[in-house]
């Protein structure tokens, strides 16, 4: 048997795409969320792999047919919601499954899987996260102004889930995160490095 889903969140900038990501690669037996959107793709994603892309008059119709696990209005501009159905065809299943989402989803998402673990992950200081935030290219100054600003409320937040892993280098984080996957994480708010 599975353990139950796991809940990853982080401020924006701080890896979690290129974790998942990693992770996948690792280990496909991994189910991973795909969230639904309604901001446009960047270069490089893909409908379907990347994010389920949609209008907002789509957006509406999910959230009145109560066909999302849970949905946020994020940085002010575009709703991003995870789409109910596939994650509990896949805990029904007996999968792994790990969803990746921002702060407030998390703690939507923890409300209607109570089961779930949840893992914040953090920056190696301010300064990275700023770096590595600016270099990905994918956000106007403005945009990269208010992700930072809703990153430092987020960042004061870490504690209050049940582990905090900091993404200095991607394998470490990979392997950490495959360990709570595994069920083998160390104690509630313990920092892996």
């Amino acid at each position: 048997m599975s353990p139950g889903p796991v809940i990853l969140t982080g401020p924006s900038g701080v890896g979690k795409g290129t974790v998942v990501s990693a992770l996948a690669a690792l280990h496909p037996e991994v189910w991973v969320s795909v969230s639904a959107t309604t901001r446009p793709p960047r270069p490089g994603e893909r409908p379907g792999r990347s994010y389920h892309f949609c209008s907002e008059a789509e957006f509406d119709r999910l959230i009145a047919q109560d066909q999302l696990l849970e949905w946020a209005t994020v940085h002010g501009q575009a709703r991003y919601g995870t789409p109910a159905q596939p994650v509990q065809q896949a805990l029904a299943e007996g999968r792994v499954v790990l969803l990746e989402l921002d702060l407030a989803g998390a703690r939507s998402a923890k409300a209607r899987l109570p089961q779930a673990q949840s893992i914040f992950l953090a920056p190696p200081s301010w300064e990275e996260l700023v770096r590595r935030l600016s270099g990905r290219g994918t956000e106007s100054p403005d945009q990269q102004a208010r992700r930072l600003e809703t990153a430092r409320a987020e960042l004061a937040r870490a504690d209050q889930f049940d582990v905090v892993l900091v993404n200095q280098e991607v394998d470490e984080t990979v392997a950490a995160l495959v360990k709570c996957l595994g069920l083998t994480c160390g104690p509630t708010g313990q920092d892996q490095k």
